[in-house]
């Protein structure tokens, strides 16, 4: 069984956190199993305030968190008609994140971003020479943030090998059964989409 650590702060967007936790979570669990999958919550605080201002209490925070098999960061965010900025925006400046999301890439088996949570990778140096996609309106800042980074926009999901990152919101739901599919096999991705009645899912 493997832990997936799935990083929430303020402003995350609801589906990019909470469609990849559904995935795992109900892996393998069909027919009454035990599952494949561990998952949890980690933050920077204890209690964070999602969109739409769900509120969400973390799991773990940095300071207990164990280190994952899988880390997984999503995104939600953008800047206020004042120019300030949130959610993702505001967090790829947060120097107590960047270091933390490297410390942690140096010990995970697989790092996963959803939406504009690819913002972060490139802020902290991990997606130099790689190839990345992202939410559909980020695309421009992505490249300004990541110049030797090779953007595929029109892809659902692109794979590093060990990094992989996925488009906007739902894209996280893909990319999720592809990581499923990848490391369990073609037929418990599918059987995960059917349990979740994911109609668009297409291995």
């Amino acid at each position: 069984m493997k832990s997936v650590g799935i990083f929430i702060f303020d402003d995350v967007e609801v589906l990019d956190f909470t469609g990849p936790f559904e995935i795992f979570g109900v892996a393998g669990k069909q027919g009454g199993r035990e599952g494949y999958f561990t998952v949890f919550t980690v933050a920077q605080k204890n209690k964070i305030a999602a969109r739409n201002n769900l509120i969400v209490e973390a799991t773990y925070t940095f300071d207990n968190c164990p280190v994952p098999d899988i880390l997984l960061i999503p995104g939600g965010g953008g800047f206020k008609p004042d120019g300030t900025p949130f959610g993702t925006r505001k967090e790829m400046n947060n120097e107590h994140l960047l270091e933390w999301v490297k410390a942690m890439n140096e010990k995970v088996e697989l790092l996963l971003s959803v939406c504009t949570g690819s913002l972060i990778l490139a802020k902290a140096g991990l997606l130099e020479g790689l190839s990345a996609t992202t939410h559909f309106k980020a695309v421009e800042q992505m490249r300004e943030v990541a110049p030797n980074t090779k953007l595929f926009p029109e892809e659902r999901w692109v794979d590093n090998g060990r990094i992989i990152l996925s488009a906007g919101v739902s894209a996280g739901i893909d990319m999720s059964l592809y990581v499923v599919s990848k490391l369990l096999g073609k037929e418990v991705a599918n059987e995960t989409a059917e349990y979740i009645q994911y109609d668009y899912w297409r291995v």
